[in-house]
């Protein structure tokens, strides 16, 4: 922290709020989601022969379980039938089946390292999902004699690569560039799957090594089937393509099943699994914690799998109600418990790191193999804790061990107790004390995982609390208190009274030493701990806070002091008071977006308390903004998960287009100045706008053409794709290219920035976005134009026609006539060293607005608790080749567009306001952190997977609303900088108090 200026400016209160929160983002994945892997685990395996030779594994990536065992209309007969006959038949029949309950996050890669390894990963691990390795995990496919499989290159080579023998694992892979979300029917990609496991039995006839490898025992046949995946992506899973890809799976399953039983003489030895990895909302994507994402099917039969319970089932919730399977038992696991499952079946080692229960209602065998296999698994589980244990206790100073596994309850014991059971021929006992037992170790593996909470949360929040703290003591201090002073372009102070309550050099000393031997103690006990490098940050930041608050403390007890009686104890406190309750009225609006339509509600009856003199004289603006608020309030009240609607997107479409005519007629003349060079500039202006409302006109267009081709299954057309791409590269680069470092009324430029983005949201708008970006932007004009008003009428100034710019010269220009139809001919620019006044409670309401828009920005258009609700499909204008990470950061691109006009609205505001600047804007900085520290203690690791989900989604929205506010209000200043903003009167203003 030395290197930071003794003299903090606002440019270097930025940097360091975008390092804090870059590195505190962190905090709950090393809190609350480390990774559970340890090493140097003994390996266990049943010591008695495994009842299959060979495994068959079927992973349908991206089927929801309702899906599968639901009925479904006949395409011909209008019939409700089963999309998968073979499988039900093995229900009803031969085998168990139930649910598989997956964690978050619902990805390809965690899910199948859950599968396969029986572990779930840290949730950061879904930025690792397309990545060779990222983490060293043994796995089922490790521990086989040899692994044929067959798939996607997105995950087969992740757990080829870094296996013990890699000849051990063959990968047969079609190429990354046949996962294409545009060509129609993505079951093709399960059909060259089937076709390839047939050509491997086929090529065995005259390959004699093969053939040797394929009989075997302790092998592996995994088969990913991506279509259902990416179909589900492409057409939604209540498409005709899911629910046929669905009939396409369930044959090539019968298809496998007959040449197996052909190829090894119906020797029956060979065990079948069908799963998922994930499941699929109803918008076509995946990855939070909702339950159509959690929940896959299970379904096992063959060598050594249970038959079907017919005699008293059970399991059965309404979740299942319409599956007319209530006559054979559901039998639920958890993702995890499939590992120990498999390694069982084939008789081969437990993947190690596996935490999965092994699922006994699947398992056939005598009840000594069956204890046996509990058994098994309750060691290796065990040998798990007790080598974490090892590791804590080593990198502790005074360790306390779990309760639950001391005394009588040891390790030792425990082996002891269960093997003496066994020995007796107490099978059913000692399945019953392993599962006891098999609890107490994943209690206590959980008790070591949570160990270092308390000293975590507490550091975290200590950093947290620090900077809302540091953050506004600059504010007084820089804003507040040196209400004389003038303002450099970052906010620093220009010229500063001299203050009298500044610690001395003495004092600071002293604090300075203090706090730094509490950071070097706090060091010594993480470097005890062997905590990796980020908790020494996350220490550092708190510390560091609050030693500059500490040496502040006098004068900022005498800022709070002299600003409450300024502005009155009353007016103050309930300023401060509202200001956290509207906080924690945008926290509550993360559970439930209604919350919002209600406060537009409550908003659009603003002007009703404004006062008279705003009233009589702005009836047009404040119908504007109650109007706009009213249809802005529409949205959040919408589904999210809207299907794609042609309609709208083209009703969207022509409303920007006629958004975009009324602006070439209307804002040059009323931005204009009156000498040649500001009419010239004028055409120019309104030429651009010409040009971008062309664009606007050919993105509903072109975008309409798109929607038609893909709903007709006969993909993107590469014409299409090119000028979507022309468009939105140069749409998006004229607020940057043009006007950008010149001086435009700042209407224009406004006006310039919403039709530049308005192509982009059209072409990736699946519904009412489009829509949503129209009322959105006249909210933000309507509240703009309002807050100008009310500060006019309470300086008792009139709004002047005066422009200023904060960036460089202009010359004043006279105006020619004394009337005029139009208000530009009594424009003027001139440079003035404008003075600026301090913050003050007033300053709360448009700060709180602020952070209520770019929430209303952020999920105007999707749901608050899951980030997953936002369409995939519109991107898809785009590009419809598989890429997860180009996807995103298209996906990613859409949602903040609306950004840029809340922080563009946001800064010109500020200098309306004789603010600053970035002083507005740092006061809600400062305070958005009060809704992080709630979500933080709001993340859960358990309970319902959607409960888990969403608090993750929760906690990382907040924290990256402060990172996307503070890069996109620079954006800002790049985009309206320069602009010419009215001063408010020219006169001597009143003396403000």
């Amino acid at each position: 922290m030395a290197l930071l200026p003794s003299k903090l400016t606002s440019a270097w209160l930025l940097i360091l709020g975008v390092l804090f929160h870059i590195t505190y983002i962190c905090s709950i994945f090393d809190i609350y989601f480390t990774s559970p892997l340890v090493h140097g685990m003994d390996q266990h395996r049943v010591d008695q022969p495994a009842p299959a030779e060979r495994l068959v594994l079927f992973v349908a990536d991206g089927l929801r379980a309702d899906k599968l065992y639901q009925f479904h209309p006949d395409s011909e007969t209008n019939e409700l039938v089963t999309k998968a006959p073979f499988l039900r038949h093995i229900i009803e029949n031969e085998g168990s089946w139930g649910v598989s309950h997956t964690r978050v996050p619902t990805e390809s890669r965690p899910g199948h390292v859950a599968i396969i390894a029986g572990f779930y990963e840290d949730v950061s691990a879904v930025t690792k999902g397309w990545q060779m390795n990222p983490v060293n995990f043994d796995s089922v496919f490790n521990q086989s004699e040899h692994t044929w499989s067959f798939g996607s290159p997105d995950i087969l080579p992740m757990f080829a690569e870094g296996a013990s023998d890699p000849d051990r694992i063959d990968t047969i892979m079609y190429p990354a560039e046949h996962e294409d979300f545009g060509t129609g029917d993505a079951s093709e990609l399960d059909t060259w799957v089937f076709e390839k496991f047939t050509l491997l039995l086929e090529r065995s006839k005259t390959d004699a090594e093969l053939r040797k490898k394929l009989h075997s025992d302790k092998i592996v046949f995994f088969l990913h089937l991506l279509g259902l995946d990416t179909n589900g992506h492409s057409h939604l899973p209540t498409s005709e393509f899911y629910l046929n890809n669905i009939k396409i799976v369930d044959n090539g399953i019968k298809k496998v099943t007959e040449q197996l039983r052909e190829f090894y003489g119906d020797d029956g030895k060979t065990a079948y699994i069908f799963t998922a990895d994930h499941g699929m909302g109803n918008r076509g994507a995946h990855g939070d914690g909702h339950p159509d994402n959690t929940r896959t099917p299970i379904i096992a039969w063959g060598a050594g799998i249970q038959g079907p319970d017919k005699i008293n089932p059970q399991g059965h919730d309404e979740f299942s109600a319409d599956w007319r399977l209530d006559e054979y038992s559901r039998h639920d696991i958890k993702q995890a418990d499939i590992a120990p499952l498999m390694a069982s079946l084939i008789g081969v080692n437990y993947p190690v790191n596996s935490v999965g229960e092994l699922p006994l209602p699947y398992l056939k065998g005598t009840d000594s193999f069956r204890a046996a296999s509990t058994f098994t698994n309750t060691l290796q589980i065990l040998e798990q804790y007790h080598v974490k244990q090892e590791l804590k206790r080593r990198t502790e100073i005074m360790f306390r061990p779990f309760p639950g596994l001391t005394g009588e309850h040891s390790p030792e014991a425990v082996k002891a107790q269960v093997q003496a059971l066994i020995d007796a021929g107490k099978y059913e006992e000692a399945e019953a004390e392993c599962g006891i037992v098999r609890n107490l170790c994943l209690e206590g593996l959980r008790y070591l995982q949570t160990y270092d909470w308390l000293f975590l949360r507490t550091i975290v929040s200590a950093g947290y609390l620090g900077w809302i703290a540091f953050s506004l003591n600059f504010i007084l201090k820089t804003f507040v208190s040196n209400s004389d002073t003038r303002f450099g372009a970052f906010g620093s102070a220009r010229a500063q009274k001299p203050n009298k309550n500044v610690a001395s050099a003495k004092e600071s000393m002293i604090i300075n030493f203090l706090f730094g031997a509490s950071y070097l103690i706090l060091a010594v006990i993480l470097a005890v701990k062997q905590s990796p490098p980020l908790y020494y940050l996350y220490v550092a930041f708190p510390v560091y806070f609050w030693n500059r608050i500490c040496i502040d403390r006098k004068e900022l007890y005498d800022t709070i002091i002299k600003t409450t009686q300024n502005y009155g104890w009353i007016k103050t406190f309930v300023s401060v008071l509202g200001y956290i309750i509207a906080l924690e009225i945008l926290v509550y609006s993360y559970f439930n977006r209604a919350v919002l339509s209600v406060c537009f509600l409550f908003l659009s009856l603003w002007p009703l308390f404004l006062p008279s003199g705003v009233q009589r004289n702005s009836t047009l603006l404040m119908v504007s903004w109650s109007l706009s608020c009213l249809g802005t309030s529409i949205f959040t009240l919408l589904p999210v998960e809207m299907g794609e609607d042609q309609t709208l997107i083209l009703s969207g479409g022509l409303i920007l287009t006629v958004c975009g005519i009324f602006a070439v007629i209307v804002v040059p003349g009323v931005t204009a100045g009156v000498d040649a060079q500001q009419r010239s500039e004028a055409k120019t202006a309104k030429a651009v706008m010409v040009f971008q409302t062309i664009l606007i006109a050919l993105s509903t267009i072109i975008v309409n053409s798109t929607v038609k081709s893909l709903a007709a299954h006969e993909g993107l057309p590469l014409v299409n794709q090119a000028i979507s791409w022309v468009i939105l590269f140069t749409t998006g680069s004229i607020p940057f290219v043009y006007g950008a470092r010149s001086n435009q009324h700042y209407l224009l430029r406004l006006v310039i920035i919403f039709l530049s983005f308005a192509p982009i949201f059209i072409l990736l708008s699946t519904s009412y976005e489009s829509i949503f970006y129209f009322c959105l932007s006249t909210t933000l004009l309507s509240w703009l134009m309002l807050e100008r008003k009310i500060y006019s009428a309470s300086e008792m100034q009139s709004l002047s026609d005066t422009l200023y710019s904060e960036k460089r010269p202009l010359t004043s220009t006279e105006s020619s006539s004394s009337s005029s139809s139009s208000k530009a001919a009594n424009l003027s620019a001139i440079t003035i060293d404008y003075s600026t006044r301090s913050l003050g409670p007033k300053d709360a309401r448009p700060a709180i607005f602020f952070l209520f828009f770019i929430n209303v920005a952020f999920f105007g258009t999707g749901n608050v608790a899951s980030l997953a609700s936002f369409s995939l499909q519109s991107v898809f204008r785009l590009t419809t080749v598989f890429n997860p990470f180009f996807m995103g950061a298209l996906l990613i691109f859409k949602i903040l567009i609306p950004f840029f006009l809340v922080s563009s609205v946001f800064r010109v505001l500020g200098r309306s306001l004789d603010l600053p600047p970035f002083s507005l804007f740092l006061l809600g900085l400062a305070t958005t952190d009060v809704m992080t520290l709630n979500f933080f203690y709001l993340v859960r690791d358990d309970g319902s997977w959607l409960e888990i989900g969403t608090s993750i989604s929760h906690f990382c929205i907040s924290s990256l609303m402060v990172l996307f506010t503070i890069l996109l209000f620079a954006l800002s200043d790049l985009l309206v900088g320069r602009a010419l903003v009215p001063v408010v009167g020219e006169g001597q203003r009143k003396k403000r108090s």
